[in-house]
């Protein structure tokens, strides 16, 4: 019951630093077919504006102009696709979902959402169009989930072999960023020495001195680029053992050679290191709920409807248990609705927010959250040491990331290479 803020917490982040830099000025022609849709000269001066902006906010001197646009625009045709996939699978976020995603994006800027549209305003940004680019962000994080999340798997063996790294004993963690030249699934030897060289030359760029943000903005097709490739810190274990093995061995600013992988050529850049061995303490709750989920088929009122007469059966008398097996739309409708003890930041804040408010053996009103509407009941609370138990669970949700960060790179390749696409920003 987690879910991925990090992509929306960067998009507003960049919105609200936009400067009033000069322009870019629509012209109404189509830069790029994708398959049945198409990319506007205006759709591409948005989102170039926007990277800038995100440049900006990480103090990262953008890389020319027809490079910006470029890479925009490749990273435009790769969502595009990525869209389509959504739409075509009936993939798809509620206005609900959208609307308290922008309450949190508020919250987390000490705003509410009147002050959150004069902020935008004030820089220049339609709160339309934010609202447009918060459901564009939680839609891909919902393809992501819904196509390879939800499929990876951690093997205990997999957990036992990076618990017994020394890296992970000292909870050693990396600040990285990185470039990727990406490589077509079906590339031909070519294609492959024509991005080999690309990695050359901005590995070159980087051994002249040029800082590692301007060359990831003008070189790399990662998402990240025009973060200037910071892809924040990264667990030991959450990296294969090689690779955290000779991270170990570099200094902050090192910069590695150039690594070929599944995706294509990487370069990464160890821009800091840390490691810290502490006891975890925890509030736990033994924790009991309800789902019901809002969907194509269910409607956000008949979703409710639904919760509020699970909930009047219960105060009526029916067990909450046996209610949560028979309605309860996740899967510890088997075990009564039992989600077993929980500390706080294992779920959602909405959740959380009720859980740990809510008195002993008391029924909840309803809960909205992206999943849907809860019902929630807390039987019992205790402080628990939970240091060998957060690191099993740690190095699983670690091994989980990085598996799925290679699938999903590895799946849009294939969804990107299988697409048409007719570009046509050369076009004058």
């Amino acid at each position: 019951m987690t879910m991925n803020k990090t992509l929306l917490a960067l998009l507003m982040s960049a919105a609200l630093t936009i400067v009033h830099a000069a322009p870019v000025q629509p012209v109404d022609r189509i830069v790029a077919v994708v398959n049945k849709s198409v990319i506007t000269e205006r759709d591409l001066s948005t989102r170039v504006n926007e990277a800038l902006a995100s440049l900006r906010e990480q103090h990262v001197a953008p890389p020319a102009a027809d490079v910006l646009r470029r890479q925009v625009l490749d990273q435009m045709i790769t969502e595009t696709v990525e869209l389509q996939f959504a739409d075509s699978n009936r993939i798809a976020v509620t206005d609900s979902d959208v609307e308290q995603a922008m309450q949190r994006v508020a919250k987390q800027n000490k705003l509410n959402l009147d002050g959150l549209r004069q902020n935008l305003t004030k820089q220049g940004i339609a709160f339309d169009s934010f609202r447009a680019d918060v459901r564009r962000e939680l839609l891909l994080s919902k393809l992501r989930e819904s196509v390879i999340a939800s499929r990876v798997t951690v093997t205990d063996s997999e957990i036992d072999q990076a618990l017994k790294n020394p890296q992970f004993a000292n909870h050693t963690e990396f600040h990285l960023a990185n470039i990727l030249i990406d490589v077509p699934e079906r590339a031909d030897a070519a294609q492959i020495d024509n991005r080999m060289q690309r990695a050359r030359k901005a590995l070159a760029e980087l051994n002249a001195g040029k800082p590692f943000g301007n060359v990831a903005a003008a070189y790399s097709s990662a998402p990240n680029a025009m973060r200037g490739g910071d892809a924040g810190w990264r667990p030991a274990a959450s990296l294969p053992a090689e690779f955290a093995a000779m991270l170990e061995t570099m200094k902050p600013g090192g910069i590695t050679d150039i690594i070929r992988t599944q995706q294509g050529f990487y370069i990464f850049q160890l821009v800091d290191k840390r490691s810290e061995q502490v006891q975890q303490l925890a509030e736990q709750y033994n924790t009991f709920h309800i789902l019901v989920r809002t969907n194509e088929a269910v409607s956000e009122s008949d979703a409710r409807t639904k919760i509020l007469q699970i909930r009047d059966r219960i105060l009526r008398g029916a067990s909450f248990q046996e209610m949560a097996k028979l309605y309860s739309e996740d899967g510890s409708n088997i075990k009564g609705g039992d989600l077993g003890w929980l500390s706080k930041g294992d779920t959602v804040p909405e959740f959380e927010q009720v859980m740990v408010s809510l008195p002993l053996g008391t029924l909840s009103e309803p809960v909205r959250t992206p999943f849907g509407w809860h019902l929630i009941k807390v039987e019992a609370k205790r402080t628990q040491d939970v240091t060998a138990d957060r690191s099993r669970s740690m190095v699983r949700q670690q091994i989980h990331a990085r598996k799925v960060d290679d699938a999903y790179l590895d799946w849009v390749h294939q969804l990107r290479d299988a697409a048409f696409v007719d570009d046509r920003l050369s076009e004058q």
